[in-house]
């Protein structure tokens, strides 16, 4: 006769193990009609196969160069889990890889996303997939398929991670930047951000709590909103107001304004010889930068290479084209100004500030 121990190995499981297959089963099923709610044309956007399909001819395309981009939404994460408020999040997911894409003249096609975790929280994980799938279905993108993982042992308790990955299509000759067709007058249109976007958030993280403050207090600088509530604004979503623009013709390249900020981002899209000319006083930037850089001690020069400082996106146009790109950035719900130029500059393209941030 076996001994009780021996019957307690025999009947190990992997749910003994920390793993547990029937709560991703039930999360499966509860996201399914997510991901089928942003099918479009070349996808049916069902969950469950080994591999998510997309089909180019079904969606138009000709002759197409595929775009591809992966990114996380960095530890803006941990304050949105210490609050528990994860709505926002998944926005934040999606818009970091399709913004990417878009800049580069594509059209966002589908959406993968990976969560991974110690112990997966059923309610918290569709929350977060409630919101990627929102957002996907906002830029026109399918979500295909993803992965969630439970590994105990690796993360904390309570602790997840995300990454978001996404693939777009433009046609062969459309492609930005279209850095030839770029000349000293060119102007620089900026597009306004939501706030921090998901970018810079390991100082702030230091200077909140440099002032001992706590995310469930009310925020310094954004009424009626907690801290953490105020801070997890999500990254705005730039595919459809950027596409626009697109089609009213003159876009010669667009930036994407990430971690790096203006500094940083703004030369990956101009040619050699030519730098931007930035008018710093053009624009107003949203009370949290003027938080951050007073409270937290944050110099202007630190802060336009950390942050969005206000510009989300910033579009290079000819001067005739310049009047409707910025009209068809508002007729789709952007704020958009003329924020400078650019000019004949050394071989490596840099970024020239004027004046000073309204902060």
């Amino acid at each position: 006769m076996a001994s009780s121990h021996q019957r307690d190995r025999n009947g190990l499981t992997y749910r003994d193990a920390g793993v547990d297959i029937d709560a991703g089963e039930e999360l499966v099923q509860r996201i399914a009609p997510l991901a089928r709610a942003t099918r479009r044309p070349g996808a049916e956007a069902d969950l469950g196969g080994f591999g998510g399909l997309f089909d180019l001819k079904a969606a138009g395309f000709r002759d197409p160069i595929l775009v591809a981009s992966t990114d996380g939404v960095g530890t803006k994460l941990k304050i949105a889990i210490e609050t528990g408020l994860f709505a926002g999040i998944g926005q934040d997911l999606v818009a970091m890889c399709v913004n990417d894409i878009v800049v580069q003249g594509a059209q966002p096609l589908f959406f993968l996303d990976y969560y991974a975790s110690g112990k997966l929280n059923v309610a918290d994980a569709a929350g977060v997939i409630r919101g990627i799938a929102r957002a996907c279905s906002e830029s026109g993108c399918a979500l295909i398929g993803g992965e969630t993982a439970e590994m105990p042992g690796l993360y904390n308790a309570g602790d997840f991670d995300l990454a978001g990955f996404a693939v777009g299509a433009v046609e062969r000759g459309f492609i930005l930047p279209n850095l030839p067709a770029m000349t000293p007058g060119d102007v620089l249109i900026g597009v306004a951000s939501s706030g921090l976007h998901s970018n810079g958030f390991s100082l702030v993280r230091r200077a909140v709590n440099d002032q001992g403050l706590a995310y469930d207090t009310a925020a310094p600088f954004a009424q009626d909103l907690s801290l953490g509530e105020a801070l997890l604004t999500p990254t705005r979503l730039y595919v459809k107001s950027a596409l626009a623009a697109i089609h009213a013709r003159g876009i010669k390249g667009l930036a994407h304004i990430t971690g790096g900020g203006i500094t940083e981002n703004l030369p990956r899209v101009l040619p050699k010889g030519l730098n931007a000319e930035v008018d710093l006083s053009t624009w107003n930037a949203q009370p949290v930068f003027g938080w951050l850089s007073s409270k937290g001690g944050i110099e202007q020069s630190e802060m336009l290479r950390t942050f969005n400082c206000g510009i989300g996106l910033i579009a290079v146009v000819s001067e005739k084209h310049a009047g409707h790109a910025i009209d068809a950035f508002q007729e789709n719900g952007e704020r958009a100004v003329r924020i400078g130029n650019l000019v004949a500059g050394s071989v490596e393209p840099k970024v020239q500030y004027t004046g000073a941030l309204k902060l």
